[in-house]
């Protein structure tokens, strides 16, 4: 029987999983909160979920971000605009047929189980706004985790200038000739403190914990470029670590010296190509934590204090699926129980899609992941035992408090190379289980995909 699947979300995730949901010959149905394919890429979205600034760029070079089925044009430069990236991800959903499986302006409310539920055949009921309610047998959400900022209380109601989250910020021409301190040192903090830098009267970025900031060009090429030849699976990680922080150290200098403070566990790399200048130029200072705040005054750990026009604050998000009914999966601690951070053990039939920060291209991930859910609603694999399921839950959680720095946002850290070769060997497990031969479902090292051993139209036939 043709099996109906909803997809929440018309982003990147969710055009990648309809694109290759459509392939097995399933009904796919997409939701999508607003009139636009693209989701966050999509400046000024009327969704209300994007946090697109103007002069945002994306992070990972062109050849690295794409999906591996469809190129960006050769026009694109090498770090397309979020103008370039929304035009992609459109052509991509209108190549591949997804648009006219999207009902546009239509925002999801609620999912529960549907009436006769049961493991071996799930079936899931979707409520909307409008008061229509559908049925699939298959839930993909694919709505993204970063659209509900998390907000300081001490910041968004201690000081008593302007005060914004970095979710809302957009162009600096407000902000021209203030002092504006900007909190945070993530790829949105970096990019706004290098906006306002030339501008504003003073720019102070407040870095709570060290960065390493990588450059967005080596030697004249995409950073990527240069360091593809050590991201392979045969290279210790160790060394691949200290080839990256080398490089980054002769181009960039030493992130002490710059102010940043030292951290003794992993934070999530930032990719920045101009605020170390600004920072050498005196354009941004860096301070290392703010100590208290009274009116528009900040008084920072080094015990200088400041007033300020405007507080920014780029803390990050937390994850928001408030459509799930809770008795399903609630966030904890900003993070999902997921089983490969895509199954949530205890329910058939329901899968999360690209809810991970990552060191390299959400794209190329959100594909890998979907490729491996693929196998599952196709019946050619199948999951462990709930416990198993729970026990990697754990195991995965206890990695990252090992080596990650204890925050809401790296919760759901993803270091690619060993989530790729986690992803391998789990669906050769799942593979083996529902008895079929294991076969290269195009999980690479690489985002240079090979073609699938077995054409999908064929197998779900």
């Amino acid at each position: 029987m043709q099996k109906s699947i909803g997809i929440i979300g018309a982003g990147a995730a969710g055009i990648c999983g309809a694109k290759h949901m459509l392939e097995t010959g399933a009904e796919v149905t997409v939701y999508e909160i607003g009139s636009n394919v693209g989701g966050m890429w999509v400046y000024q979205n009327d969704n209300g979920r994007s946090s697109a600034y103007r002069t945002l760029h994306i992070n990972t070079a062109k050849n690295l971000t794409n999906f591996s089925d469809l190129r960006f044009d050769q026009s694109v430069p090498p770090f397309p605009s979020h103008w370039d990236m929304a035009k992609y991800l459109k052509d991509y959903a209108d190549h591949f047929d997804v648009t006219p499986r999207i009902r546009f302006n239509t925002k999801v409310t609620k999912v529960v189980p549907a009436a006769g539920y049961t493991a071996e055949k799930p079936r899931w009921q979707v409520e909307t706004a409008a008061g229509d309610i559908t049925e699939h047998d298959t839930i993909i959400v694919a709505t993204g985790h970063l659209t509900n900022p998390l907000e300081v209380p001490a910041f968004r109601d201690g000081f008593k200038g302007e005060y914004l989250h970095s979710h809302y910020y957009r162009e600096p021409a407000p902000y021209v000739g203030k002092k504006v301190c900007v909190v945070g040192v993530g790829n949105s903090a970096l990019d706004i403190a290098s906006d306002l830098a030339m501008t504003s009267a003073r720019t102070v970025l407040v870095a709570r914990s060290n960065a390493l900031i990588i450059p967005k060009l080596a030697f004249g090429r995409p950073f990527w470029d240069t360091i593809k030849p050590f991201y392979k699976p045969w290279v210790p990680t160790w060394l691949r670590t200290k080839v990256l922080k080398s490089l980054v150290y002769v181009i960039q200098g030493d992130m002490g010296k710059l102010g940043f403070p030292p951290t003794a566990k992993k934070v999530h790399a930032t990719s920045n190509a101009n605020i170390v200048n600004h920072i050498h130029y005196k354009r941004v200072l860096v301070r290392q934590g703010i100590d208290k705040i009274d009116g528009r005054n900040i008084t920072f750990n080094d015990g200088s204090t400041e007033e300020f026009d405007t507080l920014i604050a780029a803390t990050g998000y937390l994850i928001d699926i408030d459509f799930m009914d809770k008795a399903v999966i609630e966030p904890k601690d900003n993070g999902l129980d997921l089983y490969m951070r895509i199954v949530p053990p205890d329910w058939s039939g329901l899968y999360f899609l690209a809810f991970f920060n990552s060191d390299t291209a959400l794209n190329w991930i959100c594909e890998a992941q979907i490729r491996w859910i693929r196998e599952f609603e196709l019946g050619r694999a199948k999951l462990p035992s709930k416990q198993e399921m729970q026990m990697e839950i754990e195991a995965r959680k206890a990695l990252v408090r090992k080596h990650f720095k204890d925050t809401p946002r790296h919760n759901i850290e993803v270091e690619h190379l060993p989530y790729f070769a986690d992803l391998r060997r789990s669906m050769r497990e799942a593979h083996n289980r529902s008895g079929q031969p294991a076969i290269d479902i195009g999980i690479a090292a690489e985002n240079k995909l090979p073609p699938r051993a077995t054409p999908v139209r064929q197998a779900a036939e």
